[in-house]
């Protein structure tokens, strides 16, 4: 069922109606001085002024043979204010619109720079954190598949099967998915871990047919800070293809919003 807010907007959706209640915010009219400034015929006005009232936007007033109409503004006044709190939500949110529309540049730029195999090779990407919790802490966030799944992605993908083996060999893995239940895998192995400073790895990116289309290697490195650990991590390029762009194009907003997630994830266990 509709709430009485749908309601209304739906009734609003229409465009000789929200003239309707434009007139009758001016002042209170009757059925044929609405039609005449409308251009409508009477039946027709009549309907969509029982519409209006039926949602609370309109109230009738049967004066002797004439019916005058006039707009309700607690009910225009309510909508108003929905209005408003979801302009107010979408501008706390509107980082996430930059985001995308980066993304969308960025795939634009890349996509002018694929000419062939290895066109992004050695290419590199520098990201630092400052984490409220202790090195150990944030090794576990690492090499913990419960732990890791929490946060190794954007907010809004989910993490269906994940691992960072902490020893050299170890497997390398993260499998996810977005909103509308599209799949993504990347395989790697392991090459460096020391406990709770030092951790390098490699993941390649597979298509929808298994192979690489880019393979990253990733190296953490995790130091005691004052307000807890300075994370920072180094990317490199390497095995690049064309079929990569949009991939190689999310990296810098994509890990900057992981690594957001990893913070907010502390910083929510530390206060907790």
């Amino acid at each position: 069922m509709l709430s009485d807010m749908e309601q209304m907007a739906m009734a609003l959706g229409d465009a000789a109606r929200w003239r309707i209640v434009e007139l009758l915010a001016d002042r209170p009219r009757s059925v044929g001085e609405l039609a005449t400034l409308t251009g409508l015929r009477q039946p027709q006005t009549t309907k969509h002024l029982q519409t209006l009232a039926r949602v609370g936007l309109v109230a009738v007033f049967p004066l002797g043979q004439r019916r005058v109409y006039a707009v309700e503004a607690p009910a225009l006044r309510a909508l108003a204010q929905r209005l408003g709190d979801l302009a107010a939500a979408a501008e706390q949110h509107a980082g996430d619109r930059d985001v995308i529309a980066r993304y969308l540049a960025a795939i634009e730029a890349e996509t002018a720079r694929a000419k062939g195999p290895g066109w992004a090779d050695g290419r590199t990407f520098a990201f630092d954190r400052d984490l409220p919790a202790s090195p150990e802490v944030v090794w576990q966030q690492w090499v913990d598949p419960a732990l890791l799944a929490t946060w190794w992605v954007p907010p809004t993908f989910t993490v269906t099967r994940c691992a960072l083996t902490p020893r050299r060999g170890g497997r390398a893995l993260l499998e996810y998915r977005d909103a509308d239940g599209h799949s993504y895998l990347s395989r790697g192995h392991v090459h460096t871990a020391t406990k709770p400073e030092h951790l390098a790895f490699d993941l390649s990116v597979l298509d929808d047919q298994g192979s690489a289309t880019f393979t990253g290697r990733y190296d953490v490195t995790l130091a005691p800070a004052p307000e807890g650990t300075r994370l920072h991590l180094d990317l490199t390029l390497t095995d690049t293809t064309v079929g990569a762009v949009s991939a190689i194009a999310g990296i810098e907003p994509g890990w900057g919003q992981v690594l957001d997630h990893l913070t907010d994830v502390l910083t929510k266990g530390h206060s907790s």
